[in-house]
């Protein structure tokens, strides 16, 4: 599919139909398909059964030997020639699916890689998928101190991009609803303080919102990713850590941030939680109290939350500024921006026309 006019320009290989509905996917999918609104692009979107037993081999040999089989792929042909081929890899072993469709890279000028997860600790585990990257021009990736390690063992240069969101679902505004969630916790959350708020909602009555099943498949992903966003531009608050903080024997003490932070600030929540402590983050996040500082071990939310209940003005401010700077720097369309850059490329008049949607709504944000 293509939203611009004339031959597509750039072609998308997409795991979509590969790896189905897992939830920690579906934001890469909302990326695609706002690829598609905003430029001129093709989805290849080849279909195989991870869960194969062929599949399920060609992945246990990758881990133990440099041999990239086919996973079980069918041939797929594209349409002609294209300036730019894209994917999004969750992690490293989704790259023998890119491999096994080799032609790809032959009818493309130039090629990107995003790599959505990998740390730096496991750079040797995965050391037979990783030389697939180098058949990229361009390999970027959400994990910023990964960036060193990766660039100097595929020979390289890897390149840092954050990640994003759909900064226009996600946002409140111009007609926000009544916040009637009073914290909402996705995915992960810190013990001691998932004690501390079910007890509030039991002594107080708060609506506390937080999975309580145990499930990695969204019925629908554009569904998954709609539900997301109205149910986070209706919280107050919204708690976010670090990316995997309760494990640190699986990121090597490393520390990295995901999704949680832009879908709150663009939701026009108050995100409760702690800063990541690395370099990148301030950057992104550079405005007061973009996060409201809570240690991840910590209790204390009940004290964080009577504080700020204490200062409308302040959870005001706090509400328009994340959604507006949501809006003008985090939405996917900036992140195709220098995608582009880094393969030579403009972007087309569909992209500029949605910076300027964007940048009307955070004008009426400022002003609401």
């Amino acid at each position: 599919m293509a939203a611009q006019s004339g031959k597509p320009r750039v072609l998308i290989f997409s795991l979509r139909n590969i790896f189905g509905k897992a939830l920690n996917r579906c934001p890469h999918y909302e990326f695609e398909d706002i690829i598609c609104e905003i430029d001129s692009a093709e989805l290849l979107a080849p279909k195989v059964d991870p869960s194969s037993r062929r599949a399920s081999f060609a992945t246990r040999l990758a881990y133990h030997a440099p041999v990239a089989l086919n996973p079980g792929i069918p041939r797929a042909a594209a349409n002609g020639t294209y300036d730019l081929l894209f994917t999004i890899c969750g992690f490293p072993q989704d790259l023998i699916m890119f491999n096994a469709v080799s032609k790809l890279k032959d009818v493309c000028k130039t090629s990107v890689c995003l790599l959505d997860e990998l740390w730096a600790k496991d750079i040797h585990k995965h050391r037979h998928f990783l030389p697939i990257l180098a058949k990229f021009d361009v390999v970027m990736q959400y994990h910023s101190q990964t960036v060193k390690p990766l660039s100097e063992f595929i020979g390289r240069k890897c390149v840092f991009l954050p990640p994003g969101v759909d900064a226009a679902l996600f946002c409140p505004y111009p007609d926000p609803p009544e916040r009637v969630i009073d914290v909402y916790s996705v995915g992960r959350r810190p013990q001691i303080t998932h004690q501390r708020l079910l007890e509030m909602a039991r002594e107080s009555g708060i609506f506390y919102l937080y999975d309580s099943i145990s499930g990695n498949q969204a019925i629908n992903a554009r569904e998954h990713r709609s539900q997301i966003a109205n149910l986070a531009k209706r919280s107050r608050y919204f708690l976010v850590n670090p990316g995997k903080f309760d494990e640190p024997q699986h990121t090597g003490g490393q520390i990295e941030f995901g999704y949680r932070y832009f879908e709150g600030a663009a939701a026009g929540a108050v995100m409760v939680g702690e800063h990541p402590d690395n370099e990148v983050f301030p950057k992104l996040f550079d405005w007061p109290d973009a996060v409201i500082r809570l240690p991840h071990d910590s209790a204390d939310i009940d004290e964080v939350i009577r504080a700020l209940d204490r200062d409308p003005k302040r959870q005001d401010t706090i509400r328009r500024t994340g959604a507006a700077r949501a809006l003008m720097r985090h939405d996917w369309v900036y992140r195709w921006e220098t995608i582009l850059a880094a393969a030579g490329l403009e972007p087309m008049q569909g992209a500029l026309d949605r910076k300027d949607r964007l940048r009307k709504l955070a004008e009426t944000v400022s002003q609401h």
